[in-house]
């Protein structure tokens, strides 16, 4: 294994930690991937799987977009929903990495209808931006385990980074495994505050950005938006597994 790859499959191991810490994804449910030339990088499951809340980088195994490839001896199983990555590379030839997660704030958003606006601004300025760009939403929540249906879901998204999955969850994509996990999050916190304003019965009063305010939220750049934050998550992430007992050494770093 090559350093590269190496450093690839710790990173998305990571990101698994940092949504299921967070509450994005619950249980065995939700994978991460990562563009590898005309292959990917994927969380599967093994044999002794124990949910994205304790994924390891041995769990991360390199497949073509059709998901074969990996040793059939060593007892791996690629994601039901393969086709949500394998299908979105070969359509959108710059994307990077994905994220496939069911967070309930969104689950809830979507089954309830509730649009993601944009009502918030400096508070979480990508997430902001994310709604004043439009979120897609596909209106199914079917299992994409075919390609028909995972064609389906890209043409819904658009050129979008992001697409909720009515019933079903969301697919995030970014530059990198950092971005598009931390996409995810901005897209919980944005879900999150819509449904408490809709608990309080404040979402209809509340008055979208202006155009002058959107100007006033500049792209601050990846090295602010996604590096700093990725840092601050798998920090967090990984003390609070360490100070629970979850991994001896060798396994998180000591």
């Amino acid at each position: 294994m090559t350093d590269e790859l190496a450093e690839h499959r710790e990173t998305i191991a990571a990101g698994c930690r940092v949504l299921a810490a967070e509450g994005v994804v619950t249980g065995t449910l939700g994978h991460i991937s990562a563009r590898v030339g005309d292959r990917m990088l994927i969380r599967c499951r093994g044999r002794g799987d124990r949910g994205l809340r304790f994924a390891e980088a041995d769990e991360v195994r390199l497949v073509d977009f059709d998901g074969r490839g990996d040793d059939p001896a060593a007892g791996y199983n690629v994601p039901n929903e393969l086709p949500i990555h394998g299908e979105l590379y070969r359509a959108r030839p710059a994307v990077r990495a994905v994220v496939h997660a069911h967070p309930p704030a969104l689950l809830v958003a979507g089954l309830a209808g509730l649009p993601l606006r944009p009502v918030f601004g400096a508070y979480n300025i990508p997430a902001a931006r994310l709604a004043v760009d439009g979120i897609p939403v596909w209106p199914r929540s079917a299992l994409v385990r075919r390609p028909e249906l995972a064609h389906q879901m890209i043409a819904a998204m658009g050129d979008r980074p992001v697409c909720v999955l009515r019933g079903h969850g969301v697919t995030v994509v970014g530059d990198s495994v950092e971005q598009a996990v931390i996409r995810t999050l901005d897209l919980d916190v944005l879900a999150r505050v819509t449904l408490e304003l809709a608990r309080l019965g404040s979402l209809a009063e509340v008055p979208e950005l202006s155009a002058e305010d959107i100007a006033e939220l500049p792209d601050l750049g990846a090295s602010f938006n996604d590096a700093t934050a990725w840092r601050h998550y798998v920090a967090k992430t990984d003390e609070g597994t360490k100070s629970n007992g979850t991994f001896g050494p060798g396994v998180m770093g000591k």
